[in-house]
Protein backbone atom coordinates (compact mmCIF):
# COMPACT_ATOMS: atom_id res chain seq x y z
CA UNK A 1 0.00 0.00 0.00
CA UNK A 2 1.34 4.14 -0.81
CA UNK A 3 2.55 5.63 2.45
CA UNK A 4 1.01 8.58 3.17
CA UNK A 5 3.58 11.55 4.19
CA UNK A 6 4.73 12.50 6.86
CA UNK A 7 6.87 9.69 6.44
CA UNK A 8 8.65 8.23 9.82
CA UNK A 9 11.84 7.98 8.06
CA UNK A 10 12.29 11.55 7.11
CA UNK A 11 10.35 12.49 11.16
CA UNK A 12 13.61 10.44 12.50
CA UNK A 13 16.13 12.34 10.33
CA UNK A 14 14.37 15.76 11.25
CA UNK A 15 13.50 16.74 7.63
CA UNK A 16 10.33 18.61 7.00
CA UNK A 17 9.36 18.16 3.56
CA UNK A 18 9.92 14.99 1.04
CA UNK A 19 12.63 16.54 -1.21
CA UNK A 20 16.33 14.91 -1.40
CA UNK A 21 18.43 16.92 -3.39
CA UNK A 22 20.79 14.22 -5.39
CA UNK A 23 24.47 14.38 -4.79
CA UNK A 24 25.99 15.63 -7.95
CA UNK A 25 29.63 16.18 -8.24
CA UNK A 26 31.01 18.60 -10.70
CA UNK A 27 28.14 21.13 -10.18
CA UNK A 28 27.65 21.62 -6.60
CA UNK A 29 29.55 22.52 -3.34
CA UNK A 30 28.44 22.62 0.27
CA UNK A 31 26.09 25.97 -0.71
CA UNK A 32 23.41 23.88 -2.94
CA UNK A 33 23.46 21.04 0.27
CA UNK A 34 23.20 23.86 2.55
CA UNK A 35 20.36 25.35 0.95
CA UNK A 36 18.55 22.64 0.63
CA UNK A 37 18.40 21.77 4.29
CA UNK A 38 17.68 25.12 5.18
CA UNK A 39 14.36 24.55 3.41
CA UNK A 40 13.57 21.84 4.60
CA UNK A 41 14.41 18.83 2.46
CA UNK A 42 17.79 17.09 2.92
CA UNK A 43 20.75 18.51 1.33
CA UNK A 44 23.17 16.15 -0.17
CA UNK A 45 27.24 16.55 -0.70
CA UNK A 46 28.94 14.40 -3.62
CA UNK A 47 32.12 12.64 -1.86
CA UNK A 48 33.75 10.49 -4.55
CA UNK A 49 35.62 13.51 -5.68
CA UNK A 50 36.66 14.94 -2.58
CA UNK A 51 40.34 14.29 -1.31
CA UNK A 52 40.08 14.11 3.03
CA UNK A 53 41.00 17.33 3.07
CA UNK A 54 38.88 19.12 0.85
CA UNK A 55 36.33 17.06 2.39
CA UNK A 56 36.58 18.62 6.24
CA UNK A 57 36.98 22.03 4.32
CA UNK A 58 33.33 21.38 2.99
CA UNK A 59 31.96 19.73 5.72
CA UNK A 60 33.44 22.68 8.29
CA UNK A 61 31.60 25.43 6.36
CA UNK A 62 28.07 22.88 5.37
CA UNK A 63 28.02 22.67 9.48
CA UNK A 64 28.18 25.97 9.67
CA UNK A 65 25.60 27.16 6.93
CA UNK A 66 23.06 24.25 8.19
CA UNK A 67 23.72 25.18 11.67
CA UNK A 68 23.20 21.28 13.02
CA UNK A 69 20.85 20.73 10.30
CA UNK A 70 20.86 17.15 8.60
CA UNK A 71 22.43 16.65 5.66
CA UNK A 72 24.00 13.34 3.61
CA UNK A 73 27.11 12.60 2.46
CA UNK A 74 27.58 10.72 -0.85
CA UNK A 75 29.85 8.27 -1.54
CA UNK A 76 30.87 5.79 -4.32
CA UNK A 77 31.35 2.19 -3.01
CA UNK A 78 32.68 0.70 -6.54
CA UNK A 79 35.39 -1.95 -6.71
CA UNK A 80 38.40 -0.35 -8.57
CA UNK A 81 39.58 -2.03 -11.82
CA UNK A 82 43.41 -2.14 -12.16
CA UNK A 83 44.55 -0.05 -15.81
CA UNK A 84 45.10 -2.20 -18.62
CA UNK A 85 47.53 -1.13 -20.30
CA UNK A 86 46.41 -1.98 -23.75
CA UNK A 87 43.14 -1.45 -23.60
CA UNK A 88 44.24 2.15 -22.18
CA UNK A 89 46.39 2.56 -25.24
CA UNK A 90 43.19 1.74 -27.78
CA UNK A 91 41.55 4.26 -25.68
CA UNK A 92 43.92 6.86 -26.42
CA UNK A 93 44.26 5.29 -30.06
CA UNK A 94 40.57 5.94 -30.35
CA UNK A 95 40.86 9.96 -28.68
CA UNK A 96 43.79 10.58 -31.32
CA UNK A 97 42.28 12.58 -33.52
CA UNK A 98 40.76 14.81 -31.15
CA UNK A 99 44.53 14.94 -29.42
CA UNK A 100 45.68 15.96 -33.12
CA UNK A 101 42.88 19.01 -33.70
CA UNK A 102 43.76 20.39 -29.99
CA UNK A 103 47.21 19.66 -30.67
CA UNK A 104 47.60 17.66 -27.17
CA UNK A 105 50.30 15.14 -26.59
CA UNK A 106 49.11 12.10 -25.29
CA UNK A 107 52.11 11.21 -23.50
CA UNK A 108 51.68 14.42 -21.23
CA UNK A 109 48.33 12.36 -19.58
CA UNK A 110 48.72 10.52 -16.42
CA UNK A 111 46.76 7.54 -15.56
CA UNK A 112 45.06 7.80 -12.47
CA UNK A 113 42.06 6.58 -10.37
CA UNK A 114 39.56 9.69 -10.68
CA UNK A 115 37.49 8.45 -8.39
CA UNK A 116 37.76 6.23 -5.05
CA UNK A 117 35.26 4.47 -3.39
CA UNK A 118 34.47 4.85 0.30
CA UNK A 119 37.68 3.43 2.60
CA UNK A 120 39.03 4.27 6.28
CA UNK A 121 39.95 7.38 5.89
CA UNK A 122 36.11 8.13 4.45
CA UNK A 123 34.78 6.18 7.37
CA UNK A 124 36.54 8.53 9.60
CA UNK A 125 35.48 11.43 8.22
CA UNK A 126 32.23 10.00 9.03
CA UNK A 127 32.51 9.61 12.70
CA UNK A 128 33.90 13.04 12.98
CA UNK A 129 31.37 14.68 11.32
CA UNK A 130 28.02 12.29 12.44
CA UNK A 131 25.82 13.43 9.49
CA UNK A 132 22.50 12.18 9.37
CA UNK A 133 22.50 10.61 6.42
CA UNK A 134 25.57 8.60 4.39
CA UNK A 135 24.55 7.40 0.85
CA UNK A 136 25.99 5.34 -1.43
CA UNK A 137 26.14 4.37 -5.09
CA UNK A 138 27.04 1.23 -6.70
CA UNK A 139 25.96 -1.07 -3.95
CA UNK A 140 27.64 -0.63 -0.40
CA UNK A 141 31.02 -0.67 1.07
CA UNK A 142 32.45 -3.87 3.08
CA UNK A 143 30.57 -4.42 6.48
CA UNK A 144 33.16 -3.34 8.41
CA UNK A 145 33.35 0.13 7.25
CA UNK A 146 29.19 -0.16 6.88
CA UNK A 147 29.28 -1.32 10.91
CA UNK A 148 31.18 2.13 11.10
CA UNK A 149 29.17 4.20 9.57
CA UNK A 150 26.26 2.68 11.12
CA UNK A 151 27.81 3.30 14.83
CA UNK A 152 28.07 6.88 13.89
CA UNK A 153 24.67 7.37 14.21
CA UNK A 154 23.90 7.85 10.00
CA UNK A 155 21.25 6.20 8.23
CA UNK A 156 22.22 4.50 5.28
CA UNK A 157 21.00 5.06 2.13
CA UNK A 158 21.74 3.12 -1.11
CA UNK A 159 20.68 3.51 -5.09
CA UNK A 160 19.06 0.48 -6.39
CA UNK A 161 18.10 0.03 -10.49
CA UNK A 162 16.41 -3.26 -10.41
CA UNK A 163 14.26 -4.85 -7.99
CA UNK A 164 17.18 -7.41 -7.74
CA UNK A 165 19.63 -4.38 -6.10
CA UNK A 166 16.93 -3.29 -3.98
CA UNK A 167 16.46 -6.46 -2.64
CA UNK A 168 20.07 -7.48 -2.00
CA UNK A 169 20.46 -3.78 -0.74
CA UNK A 170 17.92 -4.15 2.07
CA UNK A 171 19.79 -8.05 2.48
CA UNK A 172 23.19 -6.10 3.06
CA UNK A 173 22.14 -3.44 5.53
CA UNK A 174 20.58 -0.24 4.30
CA UNK A 175 18.34 1.58 5.65
CA UNK A 176 16.33 2.95 2.91
CA UNK A 177 16.81 2.52 -0.92
CA UNK A 178 16.99 5.24 -4.08
CA UNK A 179 15.33 3.44 -6.93
CA UNK A 180 17.25 5.19 -9.58
CA UNK A 181 14.91 5.52 -12.71
CA UNK A 182 16.56 5.46 -16.23
CA UNK A 183 15.46 9.00 -16.70
CA UNK A 184 18.70 10.22 -13.75
CA UNK A 185 20.70 12.09 -15.05
CA UNK A 186 24.67 11.19 -13.84
CA UNK A 187 26.05 7.83 -13.05
CA UNK A 188 23.85 5.05 -12.88
CA UNK A 189 23.96 3.48 -9.54
CA UNK A 190 23.69 -0.37 -11.46
CA UNK A 191 25.82 -3.06 -9.74
CA UNK A 192 24.56 -6.44 -9.70
CA UNK A 193 24.93 -6.51 -13.29
CA UNK A 194 26.37 -4.59 -16.71
CA UNK A 195 23.34 -5.61 -18.23
CA UNK A 196 21.69 -2.14 -19.33
CA UNK A 197 18.17 -4.09 -20.77
CA UNK A 198 17.59 -4.43 -16.74
CA UNK A 199 17.10 -0.52 -16.48
CA UNK A 200 13.56 0.91 -16.50
CA UNK A 201 11.67 3.99 -15.85
CA UNK A 202 11.13 5.67 -12.38
CA UNK A 203 7.40 5.20 -12.61
CA UNK A 204 7.35 1.50 -13.34
CA UNK A 205 10.40 0.80 -11.21
CA UNK A 206 9.39 2.55 -7.84
CA UNK A 207 6.22 0.55 -6.97
CA UNK A 208 8.03 -2.74 -8.38
CA UNK A 209 10.78 -1.84 -5.42
CA UNK A 210 8.14 -0.73 -3.00
CA UNK A 211 6.27 -3.76 -3.37
CA UNK A 212 9.93 -5.92 -3.03
CA UNK A 213 11.09 -4.47 0.18
CA UNK A 214 10.23 -3.54 3.99
CA UNK A 215 12.33 -0.09 4.21
CA UNK A 216 11.41 3.15 2.49
CA UNK A 217 11.85 3.30 -0.85
CA UNK A 218 13.23 7.16 -2.36
CA UNK A 219 12.10 8.05 -6.17
CA UNK A 220 15.04 9.12 -8.06
CA UNK A 221 15.00 10.17 -12.25
CA UNK A 222 12.55 12.37 -14.35
CA UNK A 223 11.04 14.75 -11.12
CA UNK A 224 11.23 18.07 -11.91
CA UNK A 225 7.68 19.35 -10.60
CA UNK A 226 5.66 19.45 -7.89
CA UNK A 227 3.65 16.82 -9.96
CA UNK A 228 6.20 14.16 -9.68
CA UNK A 229 6.84 14.29 -6.35
CA UNK A 230 3.04 13.99 -5.77
CA UNK A 231 2.98 10.86 -7.76
CA UNK A 232 6.14 9.34 -6.62
CA UNK A 233 4.60 9.84 -3.28
CA UNK A 234 1.32 8.34 -4.15
CA UNK A 235 2.99 5.01 -5.45
CA UNK A 236 4.93 4.82 -2.36
CA UNK A 237 7.89 6.74 -2.32
CA UNK A 238 9.30 8.21 1.35
CA UNK A 239 10.41 11.12 -0.63
CA UNK A 240 11.71 11.66 -4.05
CA UNK A 241 15.48 12.83 -5.01
CA UNK A 242 16.36 15.88 -7.61
CA UNK A 243 19.05 16.44 -9.23
CA UNK A 244 18.83 18.23 -12.61
CA UNK A 245 15.97 20.79 -11.20
CA UNK A 246 18.56 22.52 -9.12
CA UNK A 247 21.24 22.40 -11.70
CA UNK A 248 20.25 26.01 -12.65
CA UNK A 249 19.75 27.36 -9.14
CA UNK A 250 22.95 30.19 -8.08
CA UNK A 251 23.49 27.97 -5.60
CA UNK A 252 25.20 25.04 -7.87
CA UNK A 253 28.37 25.66 -9.37
CA UNK A 254 27.15 24.31 -12.70
CA UNK A 255 29.33 25.68 -15.46
CA UNK A 256 28.22 28.42 -18.12
CA UNK A 257 28.37 25.97 -20.78
CA UNK A 258 26.56 23.51 -18.88
CA UNK A 259 23.97 25.83 -17.53
CA UNK A 260 23.46 27.13 -21.60
CA UNK A 261 23.22 24.11 -22.81
CA UNK A 262 20.39 23.11 -19.79
CA UNK A 263 18.43 25.87 -21.05
CA UNK A 264 18.79 24.99 -24.80
CA UNK A 265 16.76 22.83 -27.09
CA UNK A 266 20.10 20.20 -27.11
CA UNK A 267 19.11 19.21 -23.43
CA UNK A 268 15.63 17.69 -25.29
CA UNK A 269 18.22 15.28 -26.24
CA UNK A 270 20.27 12.92 -23.44
CA UNK A 271 21.91 9.94 -23.76
CA UNK A 272 23.39 7.00 -21.48
CA UNK A 273 27.11 7.25 -22.09
CA UNK A 274 30.74 5.84 -20.77
CA UNK A 275 32.65 8.18 -22.92
CA UNK A 276 33.78 10.23 -19.68
CA UNK A 277 34.33 7.97 -16.71
CA UNK A 278 34.11 4.51 -18.48
CA UNK A 279 30.61 4.08 -16.11
CA UNK A 280 27.28 4.68 -18.07
CA UNK A 281 25.94 7.93 -17.20
CA UNK A 282 23.18 10.08 -18.49
CA UNK A 283 24.13 13.55 -20.15
CA UNK A 284 23.10 15.67 -22.72
CA UNK A 285 24.14 14.30 -26.17
CA UNK A 286 27.18 16.46 -27.74
CA UNK A 287 29.88 15.77 -30.39
CA UNK A 288 32.43 13.11 -29.01
CA UNK A 289 28.91 11.22 -27.89
CA UNK A 290 27.52 11.41 -31.58
CA UNK A 291 30.99 10.62 -33.02
CA UNK A 292 32.30 7.78 -30.64
CA UNK A 293 29.10 6.19 -28.96
CA UNK A 294 27.71 7.32 -26.61
CA UNK A 295 29.15 3.84 -25.42
CA UNK A 296 32.18 2.77 -26.41
CA UNK A 297 33.95 -0.93 -25.79
CA UNK A 298 37.19 0.90 -26.17
CA UNK A 299 36.33 3.16 -22.97
CA UNK A 300 38.10 1.33 -19.89
CA UNK A 301 36.43 0.18 -16.88
CA UNK A 302 34.76 2.67 -14.49
CA UNK A 303 36.55 5.69 -13.28
CA UNK A 304 39.96 4.71 -15.54
CA UNK A 305 38.64 6.16 -18.67
CA UNK A 306 38.61 9.65 -17.33
CA UNK A 307 42.13 10.71 -17.24
CA UNK A 308 42.78 10.30 -20.94
CA UNK A 309 39.22 12.54 -21.84
CA UNK A 310 39.90 15.20 -19.64
CA UNK A 311 42.50 17.31 -21.71
CA UNK A 312 39.83 17.26 -24.53
CA UNK A 313 37.53 18.66 -22.14
CA UNK A 314 39.70 21.13 -21.07
CA UNK A 315 41.11 22.87 -24.38
CA UNK A 316 37.43 22.82 -25.93
CA UNK A 317 35.78 24.47 -22.88
CA UNK A 318 38.58 26.86 -22.79
CA UNK A 319 37.85 27.64 -26.78
CA UNK A 320 34.24 27.60 -25.69
CA UNK A 321 32.91 24.46 -26.70
CA UNK A 322 31.09 21.36 -24.37
CA UNK A 323 31.42 19.01 -27.27
CA UNK A 324 33.82 17.35 -24.97
CA UNK A 325 31.77 17.60 -21.50
CA UNK A 326 30.08 15.84 -19.49
CA UNK A 327 26.98 17.71 -19.44
CA UNK A 328 25.16 15.24 -16.80
CA UNK A 329 21.27 15.93 -17.44
CA UNK A 330 18.29 13.52 -16.59
CA UNK A 331 15.67 13.49 -19.27
CA UNK A 332 13.31 15.73 -17.90
CA UNK A 333 14.58 19.60 -17.49
CA UNK A 334 10.76 20.92 -17.71
CA UNK A 335 11.80 21.87 -13.68
CA UNK A 336 14.88 23.35 -14.13
CA UNK A 337 14.15 27.05 -12.13
CA UNK A 338 17.24 29.81 -12.44
CA UNK A 339 16.18 30.74 -9.08
CA UNK A 340 17.35 30.02 -5.17
CA UNK A 341 17.57 26.31 -4.16
CA UNK A 342 14.79 27.42 -1.32
CA UNK A 343 12.36 28.97 -3.76
CA UNK A 344 12.94 25.61 -5.86
CA UNK A 345 12.38 23.33 -2.62
CA UNK A 346 9.27 25.66 -1.57
CA UNK A 347 7.94 25.13 -5.84
CA UNK A 348 8.24 21.48 -5.52
CA UNK A 349 5.52 21.16 -2.67
CA UNK A 350 2.89 22.95 -4.14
Amino acid sequence: MPRSWPHPLLDILHVEKPIIQAPMAGVQDYRLAAAVTNAGGLGSLPCAMLGPDALKTELQALNEATQGGPYNLNFFAHTPHAPNDSQEAGWRQALAPYYQEFEIDPATISNGPGRMPFNEESAAIVEASRPAVVSFHFGLPEPALLDRVRQAGAKIFSTATTVEEAIWLQQHGADAIIAQGLEAGGHRGIFLTKDMTTQMGTFALLPQIVDAVNIPVIAAGGIATAEGVQAALKLGAAAAQIGTAFMLCPEATTRPLHRQALKSPQARHTALTNLFSGGPARGIVNRVMRELGPISELAPAFPLATNAIAPLRAAAEAAGSGDFSPLWSGQNVSGCREVSAGELVKQLML
